[in-house]
């Protein structure tokens, strides 16, 4: 098993940490694993991304030019990514934040409407959560129990109060997740 995944947004939307808990939770499982943040210079509003592989086998480079699994919250990212996802490979992406159709056709599409959960839910913080839980549904690359362990491990001690909240929102974003 080997997934190559690109998280892109806007600085803010979680994207790093979104990348952070999915490599902590592949080290829970013994999986090779590489996190590679890429920023600009502004914390939030700036655009963001990170790369992820996850691997059964030791990872040769973490530098990527094409993609198994990308995730777009944003429309520049969309631009930017779209045609970065392999043939037969995932794009999942945030409807508040799209406003231009995908048109590939030799890739699987997936809308998870996280922004519009998250509000639901009275956080949205927890938005983040929301589009890992519904990468995890499509392709269940780690479990669960790791992922909240993985979300420990991440988050300071003072925010593990926040753990329940987040396991909600990963399962939510497993319900609503819907292919396009």
């Amino acid at each position: 098993m080997k997934e190559e995944i690109i998280i892109a947004g806007f600085g803010g939307q979680g994207v790093l940490s979104m990348g952070k808990i999915l490599a902590y939770s592949g080290l829970m499982e013994g999986k090779e694993v590489t996190w590679m943040p890429s920023y600009g210079p502004e914390q939030r509003g700036g655009t963001a991304n990170v790369t992820v592989i996850l691997s059964d086998a030791p990872i040769s480079s973490p530098i990527l030019n094409q993609y198994d699994i990308a995730i777009v919250l944003n429309q520049p990212s969309l631009e930017k990514f779209v045609n970065k996802v392999k043939p037969g490979g995932i794009l999942i992406y945030d409807g508040y934040g799209i406003h231009t159709p995908v048109t590939r056709t030799d890739i699987q599409v997936y809308r998870v409407d996280a922004m519009d959960a998250a509000t639901e839910m009275k956080n949205e913080k927890a938005f983040n959560m929301i589009v890992l839980g519904g990468l995890l549904k499509v392709v269940p690359m780690v479990k669960l129990e790791n992922v909240l362990l993985g979300l420990k491990k991440s988050l300071p001690e003072r925010h593990h109060k926040l753990i329940p909240m987040n396991e909600a929102a990963i399962k939510k974003g497993m319900e609503i997740i819907q292919k396009v």
